[in-house]
């Protein structure tokens, strides 16, 4: 089973629902297009996207290189854990963005474990 690529798509479309949501905020509290700043929630809910976008750019990478050395169930369980961590730190940040942590924390760690694995698997064939 493509669980490698799995995890990537389910990763993408956590984040298109995370850009629906940016757009629903933007309407339901009166944010034109270009801001990026008003109501305090429409500013969550950019938060939640933009630093989602920016964790992305770590995770995906991490992922593919970590599953061309190891376990794709492992590496694809790891990603699991950042996709929920992705949730949890959505429904924190915009409820309160001081009880992030856990969200965040489920989020990062996976991805520095990728990161770490992939420069595992690529040392070992030096």
């Amino acid at each position: 089973m493509p669980f490698t690529e799995i995890i990537t798509l389910l990763a993408l479309l956590e984040y298109l629902v995370f850009v629906i949501l940016v757009g629903k905020a933007r309407g339901q509290y009166g944010v034109k297009a270009p801001a990026v700043t008003g109501h305090e929630l429409f500013e969550r809910a950019y938060r939640v996207q933009m630093n989602t976008l920016e964790l992305l750019v770590l995770f995906l990478p991490a992922l593919w290189l970590a599953s061309r050395y190891f376990s794709t169930m492992w590496t694809a369980g790891l990603g699991a854990l950042f996709l929920i961590g992705r949730i949890l730190y959505a429904r924190s940040y915009v409820r309160d963005p001081a009880s992030r942590s856990a969200g965040f924390g489920l989020s990062i760690l996976p991805t520095l474990v990728l990161l770490g694995m992939g420069f595992a698997g690529a040392l070992q064939l030096v």
